[in-house]
């Protein structure tokens, strides 16, 4: 878990807590060298969980005019409802959410390696110069292979 880090990389005023504990946690989030990922997250289910996602799916976060939308609701939320915030944990990128190579926009190791959990082709469908299942195959492949080994 990530304490005292700008929940808006790189330089928000506002971080994450310093003394927050793991029991406390119900939301796990990840981001990149510009922003929360919500990609891929995990929401504890709960009481928390059902808040979290009304204030998140609000018609006032879903058509306010933010850049991106659902990126930078979640950004508004964590930054100035603390209620929110100190049941959140950000983890390193890698460990919920790599990003391929080709991706735009990873944090400093957020590019997935061999082991990782989770890869995330960040932007594949938006550029017309890269070929998304030209980008999946390696990983494909090696899926592949370990799935014979078993």
């Amino acid at each position: 878990m990530l304490k005292d880090v700008p929940i808006v990389p790189p330089d928000s005023i506002i971080k994450t807590f310093v003394h927050q504990k793991e029991q406390d946690v119900d939301l796990i989030i990840t981001q990149d060298s510009e922003d929360l990922n919500p990609g891929s997250f995990i929401l504890k289910n709960g009481e928390f969980a059902r808040f979290f996602l009304d204030v998140w799916f609000d018609p006032l976060y879903r058509n306010f005019n933010f850049a991106r939308a659902e990126a930078h609701g979640l950004d508004h939320i964590l930054q100035w409802h603390p209620t929110v915030l100190a049941r959140t944990a950000l983890v390193p990128q890698r460990i919920l959410s790599s990003y391929s190579k080709d991706s735009p926009g990873a944090a400093l190791d957020g590019t997935y390696k061999d082991g990782d959990l989770v890869i995330q082709f960040h932007g594949c469908g938006d550029a017309e110069a890269r070929d998304c299942a030209r980008e999946l195959e390696p990983h494909y492949r090696l899926w592949e292979k370990k799935k014979q080994r078993d």
